[in-house]
Formats: C-alpha cells, sequence, structure tokens
C-alpha cells in the first residue's frame, strides 16, 4: 500500500513549485484535482470556498466534478453562511471547529443536509471536508467527494490533509493579492489600482496625461442634506452615484473618487490616439447617466420620495496623474488647470440650468456637432469661454 509521502507528496510538489504560478484559480483547480486523482485517490467532486473582501460578493467558491474541462466558480452572497443547509454542512462544522469532518452518504442520521441527494446522484459514497487555516486565523473549507465503494481509506484522508495544508499556504497568498486589488479596484478604480499595485506608491510619482475630464454634482444638495433624513440620503446618493458610475465605466472611464455629492472621473487617451474616440465616450456616458437618472426619478416620484437633479461638465486637456498628499496619506488622482477649468464649467451649468456643459476644447473634438451655448467669465480663467452642449433632454424629469 502506498504511503501518506507517496500520496501527497508528487500533489504537493506540484504546487510549490509550478502551480503556484498560475492565479487563474479554474484552471488551477482542474489540475489540482487530476493530479490528486492520478495520485491514486479516486475524488469524483471537489469544493472549494475562499472568503473575500468584496462590496458585494463575500466569497468564491470552486467546483470540480470529474469529466468536466474547467472548474466553476460561483460568488457567494452575503449572508450564506446563516443559511439553515449551509449552517448544518459539514463545510460549516470544518470551518467551526478547524477539524477534519468526514460523513458517509450511506449514514444519512450523520449528513442531513439538501446536498447530500445531489452527491448520491453521482455515485458518491464517502465525504470529506478539511480546513484551510490562514495566518491570521481566517478559516475557508476544501471538500472532496469519491465514489469508491469502500470510501476513502485512513491514508486517502491523511494525504488530502497535507494537500488542503499546502492549498491553505497559497489560497492565502493568492487571496491576499486579489483582495488587495479588488480593495483598489473599488476604492481607487481599475486603472490607477493598477498602477498603485504595479509600485508607484512614492509621494510625487506620477505623469501627464491627455485626457477627456469629467465632473458631475447634485443641484440642490444642501437643502435636501438638510431636509432629509439620514437613510433616505444615502438612498438618494448611492442611487445617483450607481447611475453615473456605470455610464462612465461602461465607456471604459476611470471613476478616480467621490467628493461629498460630486465624483470625478477621467477618459484617459493613449499616447497616439486621437481625441474624438474618448469624447465620443464621455458624451455616450453622459447620455446614459441622463437616461437613468430619468427613469430613477420615475420610481423615486411614483414613491412619493426626492428626485435626482444633477449636472454633468466635459473638458478635454493634460492633467497631472498621479501621488498628492501626506507621506502616510496618499490620494493618487488627477490635478491641474484643466480640472479646475471642468470645475468651474459645472458650476456655471448649475446656473445655466444645463444638465450637460462642455468646454470649446472638449466640442471642437467631439464626433458630433454640439450646441453653442454663449461666452460666459469663469472665475480664475482670463479669457471669456465659449460654452457648449450637447443635443440631450434639458431635464430630468
Amino acid at each position: 500500500m502506498e504511503t501518506v509521502e507517496n500520496n501527497a507528496s508528487a500533489v504537493v510538489s506540484w504546487m510549490l513549485r509550478e502551480g503556484r504560478f498560475n492565479t487563474r484559480m479554474r484552471e488551477f483547480g482542474r489540475e489540482l484535482c487530476q493530479r490528486i486523482v492520478a495520485a491514486g485517490i479516486p475524488i469524483v467532486r471537489s469544493f472549494c470556498c475562499v472568503g473575500t473582501l468584496h462590496p458585494q460578493i463575500a466569497a468564491s467558491a470552486y467546483i470540480w466534478k470529474r469529466g468536466e474541462s474547467l472548474s466553476t466558480r460561483i460568488p457567494g452572497e452575503y449572508g450564506l453562511e446563516t443559511r439553515a443547509d449551509f449552517a448544518q454542512s459539514p463545510l460549516m462544522a470544518a470551518r467551526q471547529t478547524r477539524q477534519v469532518v468526514r460523513r458517509r452518504l450511506d449514514d444519512s442520521a450523520s449528513f442531513n443536509c439538501s446536498a447530500v441527494a445531489e452527491f448520491r446522484g453521482e455515485s458518491g459514497t464517502d465525504y470529506v471536508a478539511l480546513p484551510m487555516v490562514f495566518s491570521n486565523g481566517e478559516v475557508n473549507v476544501i471538500s472532496f467527494l469519491t465514489d469508491r465503494p469502500s470510501g476513502f481509506s485512513e491514508n486517502d484522508i491523511s494525504s488530502l490533509e497535507e494537500i488542503a495544508q499546502a492549498l491553505g499556504i497559497l489560497v492565502e497568498l493568492q487571496s491576499a493579492r486579489r483582495i488587495a486589488k479588488t480593495l483598489l479596484d473599488t476604492y481607487v478604480g481599475t486603472r490607477t489600482g493598477a498602477r498603485v499595485l504595479s509600485g508607484s506608491i512614492r509621494r510625487g510619482t506620477g505623469e501627464t496625461i491627455r485626457a477627456v475630464i469629467w465632473i458631475n454634482d447634485l443641484r440642490q444638495f444642501t437643502a435636501a442634506s438638510e431636509n432629509l433624513e439620514r437613510d433616505e440620503l444615502i438612498a438618494l446618493l448611492n442611487d445617483y452615484f450607481e447611475i453615473v458610475a456605470r455610464a462612465v465605466l461602461a465607456e471604459h472611464g476611470e471613476v478616480l473618487k467621490f467628493i461629498g455629492d460630486g465624483m470625478l472621473a477621467v477618459f484617459e487617451l493613449q499616447p497616439d490616439e486621437k481625441p474624438a474616440s474618448r469624447c465620443a465616450a464621455a458624451l455616450q456616458a453622459a447620455r446614459t447617466a441622463v437616461v437613468g437618472v430619468v427613469r430613477c426619478n420615475r420610481i423615486r416620484r411614483s414613491e412619493g420620495r426626492p428626485e435626482i437633479r444633477f449636472g454633468i461638465a466635459l473638458h478635454r486637456g493634460e492633467v497631472y496623474y498621479g501621488n498628492i498628499g501626506a507621506p502616510e496619506r496618499l490620494d493618487f488622482t488627477v490635478i491641474g488647470p484643466a480640472v479646475n477649468h471642468t470645475s468651474r464649467i459645472e458650476k456655471l451649468g448649475s446656473e445655466l440650468g444645463r444638465i450637460v456643459v462642455t468646454s470649446a476644447t472638449f466640442a471642437e473634438s467631439a464626433p458630433e456637432p454640439l450646441e453653442r451655448v454663449g461666452a460666459y467669465n469663469l472665475r480664475g480663467i482670463a479669457e471669456t469661454q465659449e460654452i457648449f452642449a450637447p443635443t440631450m433632454p434639458l431635464t430630468t424629469d
């Protein structure tokens, strides 16, 4: 009979030497399970659940089944652990006790959860859930199912324990990087997050880029904030930011920050890129945002809730894109006269009652003719500025 080392050592060796370089968890999971089978442990199914820090997803689960080309990834929603079928499962027991939990499928009394029928349908005979304990005390779980009539041998269980321990180390390393990326994407944006992860973290490091600058702001927000209950105010802000941010992201813009009731975004031009394509993307995002707010306001009006009133300004120019702030607390953002110019235009748009306004610089690069609104003096800008507006609804009613 093979020893524990003979069953597990080849798999663990592959994980630590080659497998760890494959950060695509679905591919990694498939090959890991295939190597476990090749090592003489007849698994037919594996389930690995790993917690994460994500505003919408509590965990990611990966399922491998014999005969499938890839593992399947399933996002786990918040509150999953409180569901009765999950709370009573061996997975939760292994997580809570940090011990191996084994269940024979022919012993229904010791394994009473919704997965039993599915496992038996796959000719499963024996099931084991193993904890993967991270260095910070967090516990994730991996489980295996076999269809061998006699079930897992004690040697199999020991081998799977050894594999789970090694996997826990790799998962923790990959999970930490994935969490860091998710948090950066969530709080500073995808492109900015990639720059930070690549090492652009020193104060003063950055670059000058060409971009379309987008600033949007709520109208009459001060009065609304004084008259609305806290929860209603937060709900209004969330509805509003979700609509405008999704519109920008859908056109491959970068949302850099939320400032009170305002949002700053850029549509970065590549070195040799003509500005018309980025101007077109910004205009499409603006139209999508206006349409989204119109639809949202209809629902809000029908429910007797306050409506969203907002404005967008678009400008094109060069900005400094990089780290600014105190040594211990940096902000990766854009600054420069072009950003200030955009802010002034947005304030003017509010005075004019226009939802979307643009600078002449933006208008001359736009792929469509824009309406000339007039010439105005902007605070802090010496020359009179021509202001334009795209053809779109003039109100969000």
